[in-house]
């Protein structure tokens, strides 16, 4: 068994990359449900966001492994691009502290986000949902959750935190100097686009437009904001009377197009206007930079605005990987023998199968036996079954985690023909399986 991660985030990928990359709910749902075509991948969370996309999963130790994953990744993006200078993979324990501050927001484009934390949860609700998790992800992604909120709350490192939106604010802020004199257009109505409007009406903004797909749901935020909702497809309509336009909507494809862009801007005589595009797969097209008198921003460029606040966290941040390193040492150990639980749980249950199937025969051909008598019958059959399945369990834990790890898993399931069971065990392994998954 080996952990793994692949993919590619804010760090390794620009925009235009990443975009590309992004993986809607219901993707990343089609793709776990297919997930047992492509073995020896045997579990996998898959965590997509603005900023990253990647695939946790468990793999075989065989050379196969790695590129089974970049399969399952291809084809879930839908995409066979070769992007490997933008992507990463980490293993083992490496695997294990990257996903530990990613849940803490050690690996966020602004230190200390408590959006993170929130996504890596719905990620793994979702994996576990279409029964792509079982003992080893469970496991981890539980201890990555208890880590994340260790540090939030151990830890100031959310105290003052920027956010994306908070960024994109101050990012229109430097540019005018001051915003009280200015009208915003927010495309989108999400929890970003909350927030922003927040920011902005913070900073002095005067007015608010809201524009969202749902004219309902613009309207609700229009009301909350005391502002005025648009049309979403003549948002732009709106221009003469706004100096900044944020974006930040779900869509597949671009919102705002350059011959609107132009339109607007002949209708404001020359005035500059500003896009600042918040939303990953990007909402502005690129070519609407080249209009004159348009300044297009996109979220990477926010990075330079988070840099001033983020040495005010460093302090905490390494208090933060602290936690994450006492975490990993209390989960190493658990790891080493989580990869032969199913293994050991297949055993097990193959070996009661058999005790239990032969009981019965033998309390077929001896009816004179009494409650007492079947129960001490019983017993001897248990004790049968553990006492010579005791030192193979104990040679298989003691191999766990050492190159020896492999050849006992294929020599128990080559003894025990543990791979090709019946279809009644079977069913009792995904009985197996699913209370793994619970755990």
């Amino acid at each position: 068994m080996q952990l793994a991660v692949l993919g590619l985030n804010h760090k390794t990928a620009p925009v235009e990359v990443r975009e590309r990359f992004t993986l809607s709910k219901e993707k990343v749902r089609r793709g776990l449900q297919h997930l047992r075509e492509y073995d020896p991948v045997h579990e996998a969370v898959v965590v997509s966001t603005c900023n990253r996309s990647e695939v946790y999963a468990v793999v075989g130790e065989e050379a196969t492994g790695g590129d089974a994953l970049y399969r399952f990744w291809s084809d879930m993006t839908g995409s066979r691009e070769k992007i490997d200078e933008y992507m990463y993979t980490f293993t083992d324990e490496a695997c294990i502290r990257h996903l530990f501050r990613v849940a803490s927001s050690l690996d966020s484009l602004v230190i200390g986000e408590g959006q993170i934390l929130s996504q890596v949860k719905d990620a793994y609700a979702l994996a576990h949902a279409a029964g792509a998790t079982s003992t080893v992800l469970n496991t981890l992604f539980h201890r990555a959750i208890t880590t994340g909120k260790r540090v939030r709350t151990e830890t100031r490192i959310a105290f003052n935190a920027v956010s994306v939106s908070y960024a994109a604010v101050e990012l229109a802020r430097d540019i005018f100097g001051t915003l009280e004199a200015s009208s915003a257009l927010i495309f989108g109505a999400g929890k970003m686009a909350e927030l922003t409007a927040e920011n902005l009406l913070g900073r002095g903004v005067k007015k608010i437009y809201v524009a969202n797909h749902h004219r309902e749901k613009a309207e609700e935020m229009a009301a909350q904001f005391g502002g005025e909702a648009v049309d979403f497809d003549s948002g732009l309509e709106a221009a003469p009377d706004v100096d900044i336009v944020v974006t930040s909507t779900g869509a597949p494809h671009y919102v705002i197009h350059p011959w609107e862009t132009q339109r607007a801007m002949r209708e404001r005589g020359g005035r500059p206007l500003v896009f600042i595009d918040i939303a990953v797969p990007r909402d502005v097209d690129p070519d609407v930079s080249d209009i004159q008198g348009v300044t297009v921003y996109n979220i990477d460029d926010l990075e330079e605005v988070v840099d001033e606040h983020k040495q005010e966290r460093q302090k905490e941040a390494h208090q933060a990987e602290a936690i994450i390193e006492e975490e990993i040492a209390a989960i190493r150990e658990k790891l080493q023998y989580l990869s032969f639980q199913p293994l050991m749980a297949r055993l097990s249950n193959r070996a009661d199968k058999i005790r239990r199937r032969e009981l019965r025969r033998a309390l077929g051909k001896l009816p004179r036996l009494d409650a007492a008598e079947q129960k001490v019958m019983e017993h001897m059959s248990r004790m049968i079954v553990r006492k010579l399945l005791r030192f193979p369990m104990m040679e298989i834990n003691a191999a766990a985690g050492t190159e020896r790890e492999q050849f006992y898993i294929d020599a128990m399931n080559s003894l025990f023909k543990l791979d090709f069971i019946g279809e009644a065990e079977t069913a009792d392994g995904e009985n197996d399986h699913h209370r793994y998954a619970q755990q």
